[in-house]
């Protein structure tokens, strides 16, 4: 299993080397994207928007269920956040980073930030507890979503902004390099999705530092592993934004609830 590979710096446009790389393997990662000051002022925005949500009994954003679970000290806490930035500015306002741009040749023709799309900015806040209802997630791809859509298998990125500093204790995002060039058989069979999440020999554990950035391609294999420590030194907190080609798919507070989030119960 490889257990290492290079990171990058992140500027207004793409290498040659960056774009290979990426091609090659299906994800990349970038350090230091954003510094201490702003992965805290995006926490602290997300308390404000799960303060909001708690006191109102929000269920759904634009059709999709917010995932709801209880902090160490037995508080309610949100655990998923689908479309959180269309609920704070300081979180509409990181997507205004000209170097997003960048990365968007990476999906081909075409390709936009999907700010009104899919499930929106998800923000992630997992913690290792008594209580826990959120502490991993097992085998799966993006690319599946489209299927469950109804639409054409178009290119998906999905860009990780990490607000915590992992180690492999941790846990947190574990993927298959080059399972983007699988056939749509192995797409869908090659793992029990959500239900599967044992360790695979060919995964690579992305161990980001907070503030750092990276993108993976929907249809590689990917999971998240349980920290295999308790408490608060658990805690990690993830915004996925996606990146995507394709017509034009906005959802709003009127939108159904996609077939398979019916059963987002099994995803841990």
């Amino acid at each position: 299993m490889v257990s290492s590979y290079k990171t990058f710096t992140l500027t207004e446009q793409l290498t040659n080397e960056q774009i290979a790389f990426f091609n090659e393997y299906g994800f990349i990662h970038f350090k230091k994207f954003i510094n201490p000051e702003t992965v805290s002022s995006i926490i602290d925005a997300s308390k404000e928007v799960e303060q909001h949500w708690i006191e109102n009994d929000l269920q759904k954003i634009n059709g999709v269920p917010i995932k709801y679970g209880k902090d160490l000290d037995g508080s309610a806490i949100v655990q998923r956040f689908a479309f959180i930035n269309q609920h704070h500015q300081t979180l509409s306002g990181l997507l205004l980073d000209p170097r997003f741009n960048g990365l968007l040749p990476l999906a081909g023709d075409g390709a936009r930030l999907g700010t009104e799309e899919k499930d929106g900015m998800v923000f992630n806040h997992y913690i290792n507890g008594p209580e826990s209802k959120f502490t991993k997630m097992g085998w799966h791809t993006d690319g599946l979503r489209d299927i469950f859509y109804g639409a054409k298998l178009n290119p998906m990125l999905n860009v990780g902004i990490h607000l915590s500093t992992l180690k492999p204790e941790n846990g947190g995002l574990k993927i298959i390099p080059g399972t983007h060039k699988q056939s749509i058989y192995q797409m869908l069979f090659r793992k029990k999705y959500f239900l599967d999440n044992k360790p695979d020999s060919e995964e690579i554990s992305i161990n980001p530092e907070a503030g750092d950035l990276t993108i993976h391609d929907g249809r590689l294999w990917h999971r998240v592993a349980e920290s295999s420590i308790r408490g608060e030194e658990s805690r990690r907190r993830v915004i996925y934004i996606p990146i995507i080609a394709g017509k034009y798919a906005p959802k709003n507070e009127n939108s159904p609830t996609v077939f398979y989030q019916r059963f987002a119960g099994i995803v841990k």
